[in-house]
C-alpha cells in the first residue's frame, strides 16, 4: 500500500483535537514537565569566545555525564508517553487514560530494548566503515563515509519509525520483530516518510523561530539572566516541543493505521 501523506495528516489531526484533552493531560506529566525540570535544573553549557573544538565536544561531554542521572529517567518517562498516547489515539479496545498508561508500561521495555539493538547495529556499523575510511589516510574520504553513514542512519531510522505503534497498538513484545515488522511495513514508502517527517519538522522549526522571537523580544527588556525571564523561556520552549511530540504521535499512529490497512477512527464509528 502506498502512503498518502495527506491523508495521514489530516486523520492525525483530526484524532488528536478529538482527544486533546486525554492526550494533553499525559503528555503534560510525561513530556513538558520532564523537559522543563532538565531546562530549569540542568541548563546547557553555553559556548565562549575563543574556545576550540577540542574544548567544545569536552564541554558537550562534559555536560552529558553530569546531567545523565537526570537524562535517563526523561528517556523513562517520554518512551511511556509515546506508547501510552499510541494507545489512546489507536488502540482497538479504546482504553482510558489509567489502562492506555498500564499499556504502555507493559511496552516500555520492549520499546526501549528495539531503541537500543537499533542504536548498537548502527553504532557498530558506523564505527566499522569509519575506521576502515580513516586508515586509508584520506581524510576527505573519511568525510564522505561520515556524510554516507549519517544518510544511511536516516534512511534506517525512517523504516523503522513505526516501532513504536506496532508495540503499543500490535502488541509486539519482542524488540527485534517490532524493528523488522515496522521495516515490513514500511517497504516501498521510504521516500515518502522520509519528506512526510521532513515537512512536519520544518513546519515545526519555522513554529519554533517563530515562537521565540514573539517571546524573547519581551524577554530582553527583564535581561536574559533573569530567574523568571528563564523559567518563562524554558516554559515556552518545553510546551512547544510537548504539542510537537504529540502530533508526531499521532503522524506515526495514522501512519501504520494506513500502512497495515486498519480502518480510521471515523470507520470505526461508523461501525460502532
Amino acid at each position: 500500500m502506498k502512503l498518502d501523506s495527506n491523508r495521514a495528516w489530516k486523520e492525525a489531526s483530526r484524532n488528536v483535537s478529538r482527544n486533546r484533552e486525554p492526550l494533553l493531560a499525559v503528555a503534560g506529566v510525561f513530556f513538558l514537565l520532564p523537559q522543563l525540570v532538565l531546562s530549569l535544573f540542568f541548563p546547557q553549557p553555553e559556548q565562549t569566545a575563543g574556545m576550540n573544538q577540542q574544548q567544545v565536544i569536552a564541554m558537550v561531554q562534559d555536560y552529558y555525564v553530569a546531567t545523565l542521572p537526570a537524562i535517563i529517567p526523561l528517556v523513562l518517562c517520554q518512551a511511556l508517553g509515546t506508547l501510552a498516547l499510541l494507545s489512546l489515539l489507536r488502540h482497538a479496545g479504546r482504553p482510558t487514560v489509567g489502562e492506555a498508561l498500564r499499556l504502555g508500561l507493559a511496552g516500555v521495555l520492549s520499546y526501549l530494548g528495539a531503541q537500543i539493538l537499533l542504536g548498537m547495529a548502527l553504532g557498530i556499523a558506523g564505527g566499522t566503515v569509519l575506521a576502515i575510511l580513516a586508515m586509508s589516510g584520506i581524510p576527505a574520504l573519511a568525510v564522505a563515509g561520515l556524510g554516507l553513514m549519517l544518510v544511511l542512519a536516516i534512511a534506517i531510522g525512517v523504516r523503522v519509525s513505526l516501532s513504536a505503534a506496532v508495540v503499543a497498538i500490535d502488541g509486539e513484545r519482542n524488540p527485534w520483530r517490532a524493528l523488522r515488522r515496522s521495516w515490513e511495513i514500511t517497504a516501498g514508502n521510504g521516500a515518502r516518510l522520509l519528506g512526510f517527517y521532513a515537512l512536519f519538522m520544518i513546519a515545526f522549526i519555522v513554529i519554533q523561530i517563530i515562537v521565540e522571537l514573539v517571546v524573547g523580544i519581551p524577554l530582553t527588556f527583564v535581561g536574559r539572566d533573569n530567574s523568571i525571564a528563564n523559567t518563562i523561556a524554558a516554559l515556552v520552549t518545553s510546551a512547544t516541543n510537548t504539542l510537537v511530540a504529540v502530533y508526531l504521535v499521532g503522524i506515526v499512529g495514522a501512519v501504520h493505521a494506513q500502512l497495515t490497512g486498519a480502518p480510521s477512527d471515523q470507520e470505526r464509528r461508523v461501525f460502532e
